[in-house]
């Protein structure tokens, strides 16, 4: 007898599916397909008939799936599935990577020595993705299978989403397997279903006619000799789900119900089978057979998860290596459990309802004592509790009923998940802890974790929540947290209402904020305060907002540098150059050079590429010349600050056509545009020249739609628009305006500036007014009129508002 059905029973259509889009792939013609259904439909069965037929033709696979361990492991299934790369020993080019190999650092612990050394967006993680798996699928096809996606983190869902909408012109096939419960993944597929972007396969429970067949497959009989009765009890008790037949049989034959004889497998006595409870006594049996001990390990193992690691359980159970290599191996001939392909050291339950079950057999004391005991043992092995083992250990201290512990824990987490970019998991693990943590004892920590959290939800757009918070701090005040503390919060909630537009609101948190430092705050009190504070001033309508930003900042340039915190230092003389621009060059070229110079100083490479962009941007502006820029975008490259780059090339590949090289021009604006729409970034964004957004502002729009403020680039559609507009115009009446600065003054000659415009027209996403451009020799560039004779004279008309939008995307004003 089999345990397992030799043969894939009643899933037909779905593998002539599979296997048409594995043919198409190998062609080029890459896409992407979801299973789903409940657990134990076959999901797994029919993914590994699949990727045996794609071994069979020559594609690479590369496997990898969502854990239980913990509520949130950050890109784990995506991780799992790349590292298969490097242990498949085949030849693999990693240079055709260019600057997206470093990026891939967060993912690939071989290449972690060049990540960047801040997170970059999620769009140009998944985009450096894609061009991996497309280079790995080069000339064959690849496969990409990434098991239980729905227990897949946030940010791993939104890189597949990214996948299946770029697929259809790649030789890359991305299989996944869903559980048919509502939640994000499943969401994620039927999207994906209605886009047609890719195929939902959606498995049915089988039969009757299919179920005898399954058995007769487990039995190696034909389907007339399986009894009806042992059909119809299978039929009965296991609604279809193969997985619970297999089991109900495998137990009917354990148990002595069903045996062998020479006329074939008989039935003795009466079948009795209950379900689901037949397939927790199945493996109850199962795990007796294998002893106190053996039973006692499994235990443990299901505590920690479906994936287990052997070292904690060797520690928990206090077991040698021998004996516990003795009951796994028993384990394993019992079909209970399977060594776990991705390490050496982890084991898998075979199915996640074998887990469960064995968790059902706990007692609430029993399970509360070994999920201690687990935690402990962990923390012995891993001090620091390095990756996913903090929320691990989390997860098993709430289960042990200690809540105060597992909100400290989930609380780190969630700010690990911050610092890492990875907004999603770290808000869900920050509420988490901002719930369990409610004692007033935990006032401390409990401020700890907004302080996370209100940035947290400020990256993913998520203002309205951020602000319902506000209650949460006069809690605080209530709770005797000290005024700094709660002073700081405030500021956080200030720069919230920044980046949300919500000036207003903002000026109430920093006069909150003010009121509890009081009049002799210390320098590392108040500098955060200013700089906020000076970017607000920015918004407000008033005929003085200039110069009360300007005396704003530059207080908090001098606190911040007595106070040694380099950050708002450089955010503060970021700022100054803003403002200064407009009405002295050299000054704000200063401004932005200490900027450069303290980003440098201290190690802080995105605030100095910064100021490097603006600098460049400046340059160009003043003296048409690009090697500033591509010094910049070269230094954008080198940290992995992919939009970063794509916004220097946008700006050069508008200097192109103002240089009347129409040929060049257009290879550029096709490749930048090509990566701009496929990173799916736009000009209607609050932007800074760095292509990261502007050092805070998102607009309301922004907050509305729920993107991600300050993430997405103007470079893309809006920023080279107006390079193309200038293209598709011809050289007619472009020119090289080589006056005096200011020349193109409204009314003062022929043409209108490529410049221009308030301090903070970019960062609101205003219209910028047309104004003269301080410049060193060679002046601004500037649109022509157009000559006489010109066919079309009026083409003027159409250029010009191309080159207003990009003016708004920050390519005319970096």
């Amino acid at each position: 007898m089999q345990t397992r059905a030799p043969l894939l029973v009643g899933r037909d259509a779905e593998l002539t599916e599979l296997t048409r889009a594995l043919s198409g792939t190998r062609a080029g013609r890459g896409g992407s397909a979801f299973l789903v259904g409940e657990a134990g439909i076959g999901k797994s069965r029919l993914a590994a008939m699949t990727t045996g037929r794609a071994f069979d033709s020559g594609m690479r696979v590369l496997r990898g799936r969502g854990s239980t361990i913990g509520p949130m492991v950050p890109f784990r299934p995506l991780t799992e599935a790349l590292l298969s790369l490097f242990r498949g020993g085949e030849p693999f080019d990693d240079n055709e990577l260019g600057p997206y190999r470093p990026v891939l650092g967060r993912l690939i612990p071989e290449w972690g020595a060049g990540a960047p050394p801040q997170p970059v967006s999620l769009v140009v993680l998944a985009e450096a993705v894609l061009r991996l798996l497309s280079v790995a699928g080069r000339g064959r096809g690849c496969l990409l299978v990434l098991e239980d996606l729905h227990d897949a983190d946030a940010e791993t869902l939104a890189v597949v989403e990214y996948l299946t909408d770029n697929l259809d012109l790649q030789p890359i096939m991305l299989l996944a397997t869903i559980r048919g419960e509502p939640g994000a993944a499943l969401d994620l597929a039927r999207a994906s279903e209605q886009r047609r972007t890719g195929a939902l396969l959606e498995l049915r429970r089988l039969d009757r006619a299919q179920v005898r067949a399954m058995a007769a497959s487990c039995l190696e009989v034909a389907g007339g000799e399986v009894a009806d009765e042992v059909v119809q009890r299978l039929w009965v008790d296991s609604a279809g789900n193969p997985f619970i037949v297999e089991e109900l049989l495998h137990g009917m034959v354990n148990n002595g119900l069903l045996v062998p004889s020479g006329d074939g497998w008989q039935v003795v006595g009466q079948l009795r089978t209950e379900v689901p409870a037949a397939v927790v006594r199945s493996i109850a049996n199962r795990t007796d057979r294998l002893g106190p001990q053996g039973r006692m390990l499994l235990s443990v193992a299901a505590v920690l998860g479906h994936r287990f690691p052997l070292s904690v359980v060797r520690k928990v159970a206090d077991i040698d290596d021998r004996g516990l290599l003795s009951h796994l191996h028993a384990g394993v001939a019992a079909q209970l459990v399977t060594p776990d392909e991705p390490a050496p050291d982890w084991y898998a339950f075979r199915h996640p309802l074998t887990a469960e079950a064995l968790l059902s057999q706990l007692t609430p004391i029993d399970r509360a004592e070994l999920s201690s005991k687990a935690a402990d043992a962990v923390m012995e092995l891993h001090p620091a509790l390095p990756g996913h083992w903090c929320q691990l250990v989390a997860t098993l201290r709430l289960d042990a009923g200690e809540d105060a512990a597992a909100g400290r824990l989930f609380a780190e987490a969630g700010r690990r998940a911050l610092r890492d970019g990875a907004a999603g998991s770290a808000i869900t693990l920050l509420d988490k802890a901002h719930r369990l943590l409610t004692r007033k004892l935990d006032t401390g920590i409990r401020a700890d974790i907004l302080e996370s959290l209100l940035p947290a939800l400020a990256e993913a757009g998520h203002f309205e929540r951020a602000f319902q918070l506000a209650g949460k701090l006069a809690d605080l005040d209530g709770d005797g947290l000290d005024a700094r503390r709660r002073a700081a919060l405030h500021t956080r909630l200030a720069k919230v209402a920044y980046l949300a537009g919500r000036p207003t609101d903002g000026a109430e948190q920093v006069a909150a904020a003010r009121a509890l430092l009081g009049s002799n705050a210390a320098d590392e009190d108040t500098a955060p305060v200013d700089v906020v504070a000076a970017y607000l001033e920015l918004d407000t309508p008033r005929p003085d907002r200039l110069t009360r930003a300007e005396e704003l900042a530059r207080r908090a340039v001098a606190a911040a540098e007595r106070s040694e915190q380099p950050v708002v230092a450089c955010e503060a003389w970021e700022l100054l150059g803003i403002i200064a621009r407009e009405h002295d060059i050299t000054r704000a070229m200063d401004c932005l050079e200490k900027a450069k110079q303290l980003g440098e100083k201290h190690q802080l490479p995105m605030q100095r590429a910064y100021a490097m962009m603006r600098l460049a941007g400046i340059d160009w502006l003043s003296t048409s010349d690009i090697g500033s820029l591509e010094r910049a975008r070269q230094e954008a490259l080198r940290i992995g600050a992919i939009t970063m780059a794509y916004n220097a090339d946008a700006i050069i590949a508008l200097h192109t056509v103002l240089g009347g090289d129409f040929d060049l021009a257009a290879e550029r604006i096709a490749a930048c545009s090509e990566s701009a729409t496929r990173l799916q970034l736009s000009f209607d964004r609050p932007v800074r020249a760095d292509g990261e957004g502007d050092p805070g502002r998102a607009s309301g729009a922004a907050a509305g739609n729920g993107r991600r403020p300050g993430r997405v680039s103007a470079v893309g559609r809006g920023k080279v628009a107006g390079a193309a507009a200038f293209l598709r115009s011809g050289p007619g009446f472009l020119r090289f305006a080589g006056g005096e600065p200011g020349a193109g003054r409204p009314g003062a000659g022929a043409g209108a500036d490529v410049g221009g415009g308030e301090p903070d027209d970019l960062s609101s996403g205003r219209s910028a007014r047309a104004g003269p451009v301080a410049g060193r020799a060679g002046g601004p560039f500037r649109l022509g009129a157009a000559p006489s004779g010109d066919r079309d004279a009026g083409r003027r008309d159409a250029v010009e508002p191309a080159l207003h939008r990009a003016g708004r995307g920050g390519v005319v004003r970096p």
